[in-house]
């Protein structure tokens, strides 16, 4: 099965289910769905940074600071947030990720998700999928805000690493 073939929950403003889809009609269609934005760190503290391969269906070749990606349909968020985790970062027997907070992202007339923002913290040697992530790298946190003005980022990962800082500021 293609990854635009994989169904997603549709759900409303309130993050109720409303009906299914495939992914490749939510996104033509600009239905509102769920997405788990999962920062990985390593022991260091430092951020897995990567670059998108250019076949993905969103964004592609951009940069990311999360890995992450849609919640499938009848799948929890938190269980989202693992598997893609594990999935994109290459590993198995990562901590459950740490639920931080949700926001509605909304990319106008590109559709709308939900987004649960996590974090968890990964000690493991990390094998990338090459589907999916075209260079990786762990960065400081200082490198990330320097590369940020420089390097083209995915918007909703943009926007939820700014509510992650200012999460951080406001507790």
């Amino acid at each position: 099965m293609s990854a635009a073939d994989e169904i997603l929950d549709i759900v409303d403003e309130n993050d109720r289910v409303v009906g299914q889809f495939p992914r490749g009609q939510a996104y033509a269609e600009g239905l509102r769905h769920r997405c788990v934005f999962v920062r990985a760190r390593d022991a260091e503290g430092r951020i897995f940074v990567h670059r998108r391969t250019p076949t993905k269906l969103v964004f592609p070749s951009l940069y990311d600071m999360f890995v992450g990606g849609v919640v499938g349909a009848g799948e929890a968020y938190d269980d989202a947030a693992l598997r893609e985790a594990e999935e994109e970062l290459g590993v198995s027997g990562l901590p459950r990720p740490e639920f931080l907070f949700k926001f509605l992202y909304d990319a106008g007339a590109a559709g709308s998700w939900w987004s649960a923002v996590y974090e968890v913290r990964c000690d493991l040697p990390v094998h990338p999928q090459v589907e999916e992530v075209a260079w990786h790298e762990f960065l400081p946190e200082e490198e990330v805000e320097r590369r940020l003005s420089v390097w083209e980022w995915v918007p909703d990962g943009l926007a939820a690493y700014e509510r992650l800082k200012a999460h951080r500021t406001t507790g």
